[in-house]
């Protein structure tokens, strides 16, 4: 198959001077690779990436499958965001010891402390292999087929390609299906804990600031990767010593100013960019507000706890968190996509693409493509609906009902597979109940089933309602379960899954809880997910057509990037300012004195240590500052999305100058419809880092193992050195 060609396509975007994108670094050489020096970067593609040299992938691997990172010193020593380590943070903290409130600073390689479980990758090797997964698909006979046979080409080409023993291969699929890369990985096991700043600084700001500029959060946090005595991966053992990586990011002293090139390397989680306008509307109209709605009434209920009860807060401090993210991300989506009127650009788009499919006689095969995707679409809503409010409810706010959701899939596991499987299923599953009910209150729990149960009866269409739910009281049905089962501990769910598989089960559907999440269960499994699937494999396919037609009917000059997908990409950029609403107009970088104007004694969001305010007072920023001032946090072009948090933000020389973490709140429509006048993401400064390091936590011994420069006043020294001359 010839190589697709990665442009931007200009019947899906308009024409900006710099519109963003998530470009894969190994395709960089070319109109990438030019664009990004006319923006002034001093670095070649080879730079970026290179199999055969050290290059900026061999510093940024991706951080607990969900983030990003980034190596800063010879020794392996990580740098990820605060919320990214954050469940790390909490599993060390207790009440005694509070590594949330206190933040948590390793004084020697002894003191960093274990994360079972935890793993960074690396990407070695990016190789295109569309010719042999496709090979043999244009003879299948339906979709389905035509999966089939990629499959077992993946698994070939996967089985076939070389690797060291301790490295996976493994495929991702690009433009809808239409192009797809090997990616040889080296995943490292032994991550540990070495610092954070207490949650005041790190999540200082919390929900009321989360997507929005200006912003002052020092959101960061240090980990080491530790490997075996021959630098290779390996399970924790006191034996391991600091990995010693092939590269490792300067950091730079010389902070940013309007117009600085901005490069931002990550691994970028989910973009629907070529969505067509009859999903944008669906997303806005209805999916988005049942979703924004749900975690509403369910944070409500958390956040009166949290305040009032510092265990709970403890307890509940990462899941109000991960909850609360999305739930303002979509509201800002909303409101970006109705800002910049997304559907009616998407609506002219579709219509040039329709002109330029008559104009070259490609009727035949696009011609009915955008009435197909209408029509699929509506078929699809209700069901779309009914989807993410059971996924809503029943796995992500409510504990109970997730639980007893998982407890519904071991039953079916009895069945479809027999005791013995039952039995495996049963110990993992009370392994993953020990740890989640050491951070569980039932009371909690309680008055948030009972507002998300009220607002999912009343949302849901009424045809994919059990039949216990549309007849209960549901204040009656709430307090019949949380008095009655035996989900709300994990003493009394470990009694209920005892005996042998027959009794286990015939336990389960008498508890109450149980019965409940089982009845609901079965309605969405009959009623709900086999159309569901059939219409989304369906809608899929037509978009895969969409997108195969995009890069056909491009221009030869046109640059189509990428939808993200969890794979390892580049964005580069510039750090600018923006203009949110009329007469409104943000400068590009925060301050310190920003932190100490929010500052609000007591308050769970905007406290503030005493020794940060002395630093203030005193302005003891070391080598720091800018002007007197301590620079917190910069904004830029660069195009973001989530799996972005960690990212390293490098300069046009190759250096660390920020973290990201965070993008405006006008522009979090970005995942669907890229704006460059107001989509911006949001970046630790990397001197902030530093001066908590330094002069708060007083962790010199972090600081001497990175390798701190001034790019900028070397460029200096040379230009009044050629003056000279």
């Amino acid at each position: 198959m010839k190589l697709i060609r990665i442009f931007i396509f200009l019947f899906a975007f308009p024409v900006f001077a710099q519109e963003g994108g998530m470009w894969i670094p190994s395709l960089l050489e070319g109109m990438n690779e030019d664009e990004m020096q006319s923006l002034g970067m001093k670095m070649s593609a080879e730079d970026i990436y290179s199999v055969n040299q050290s290059s900026l992938k061999d510093a940024v691997p991706h951080f607990n499958g969900g983030c990003t990172s980034e190596v800063i010193s010879p020794k392996g020593l990580l740098l990820t965001n605060h919320h990214c380590g954050y469940s790390q943070i909490q599993s060390h903290s207790t009440v005694e010891n509070d590594y949330l409130k206190d933040g948590f600073w390793a004084k020697n390689l002894e003191a960093e402390l274990p994360n079972p479980g935890m793993t960074v990758t690396f990407i070695k090797e990016i190789t295109d292999v569309t010719e042999q997964v496709l090979k043999g698909t244009e003879n299948a006979s339906s979709e389905e087929e035509r999966q089939q046979i990629i499959e077992k080409n993946k698994q070939s080409v996967i089985d076939s390609s070389p690797k060291e023993a301790w490295q996976t291969n493994r495929i991702s699929t690009f433009y809808e299906g239409n192009q797809f890369m090997l990616f040889r990985v080296e995943t490292f096991k032994d991550i540990r804990l070495v610092g954070a700043p207490p949650s005041s600084i790190g999540k200082f700001g919390s929900d009321t600031d989360n997507w929005m500029w200006p912003r002052h959060t020092g959101d960061f946090s240090l980990f080491r990767i530790y490997a075996d005595k021959n630098n290779k991966p390996a399970e924790y053992s006191k034996d391991n010593v600091p990995y010693k990586p092939k590269h490792f990011l300067p950091v730079s002293l010389d902070g940013v100013e309007q117009n600085d090139f901005t490069l931002v390397f990550g691994f970028p989680g989910t973009t629907d960019e070529y969505l067509p306008a009859v999903a944008v509307e669906q997303i806005v109209n209805t999916i988005n507000p049942a979703r924004i709605g749900l975690r509403e009434v369910a944070l409500k209920e958390q956040d009166v706890f949290m305040r009032k009860d510092q265990q709970i807060k403890i307890q509940y401090a990462s899941k109000y968190a991960r909850i609360a993210n999305y739930y303002k991300k979509w509201i800002g989506e909303s409101q970006g996509l109705k800002k910049t009127d997304a559907v009616g650009i998407k609506k002219a788009q579709e219509k040039a693409f329709m002109n330029t499919v008559k104009a070259k006689g490609l009727s035949k095969e696009y011609g009915s493509l955008l009435s197909d995707l209408d029509k699929a679409y509506a078929e699809y809503e209700d069901y779309n609906l009914a989807y993410n409010l059971f996924s809503e409810a029943f796995i992500r706010n409510v504990e109970l009902l997730r639980n007893g959701f998982q407890l519904y899939q071991l039953e079916q596991v009895l069945q479809a597979r027999g005791e013995q499987s039952f039995n495996d299923r049963k110990a993992n599953l009370l392994e993953d109940f020990k740890a989640s009910y050491k951070d569980y209150n039932a009371q909690v729990d309680e008055k948030v089933f009972e507002k998300v149960i009220a607002f999912y009866a009343e949302n849901m269409p009424e045809q994919f309602m059990a039949n216990n739910l549309k007849s209960q009281n549901k204040l009656t049905l709430t307090n019949n379960i949380y008095n009655n089962s035996a989900l709300t501990s994990y003493a009394s769910i470990e009694k209920l899954l005892e005996g042998n598989a027959n009794d286990a089960v015939k336990a389960l559907n008498e508890d109450p809880g149980y019965s409940f999440v089982k009845e609901q269960a079965q309605k969405f499994y009959e009623s709900v997910l086999p159309t569901y699937r059939n219409k989304s494999l369906e809608i899929d396919a037509l978009q895969k057509k969409y997108m195969k037609g995009i890069l056909e009917l491009s221009p030869e000059d046109a640059r189509i990037f990428p939808n993200a997908n969890g794979t390892l990409r580049v964005t580069y950029g510039q750090v600018k300012g923006y203009q949110p609403r009329d007469a409104v107009e943000y400068q590009p970088v925060s301050y310190l004195d920003g932190v100490i104007e929010k500052y609000v004694p007591g308050d769970y969001e905007f406290d503030v240590p005493q020794k940060l305010i002395d630093l203030y007072n005193q302005k003891d920023y070391g080598q720091y500052a800018e002007n007197g001032k301590m620079p917190v946090n910069f904004i830029g072009t660069n195009h973001t999305t989530g799996g972005n948090s960690g990212s390293p933000v490098i300069d046009a020389n190759g250096n660390l100058i920020g973290l990201n973490f965070d993008r405006v709140w006008e522009g979090t429509m970005s995942d669907i419809y890229y704006d460059p006048s107001i989509s911006r993401n949001i970046m630790v400064d990397a001197r902030y880092i530093l001066f908590i390091i330094d002069k708060y936590a007083g962790a010199t011994h972090l600081i001497d193992e990175m390798k701190l420069v001034h790019p900028k006043q070397k460029g200096k020294n040379k230009r009044k050195d050629k003056k000279k001359k």
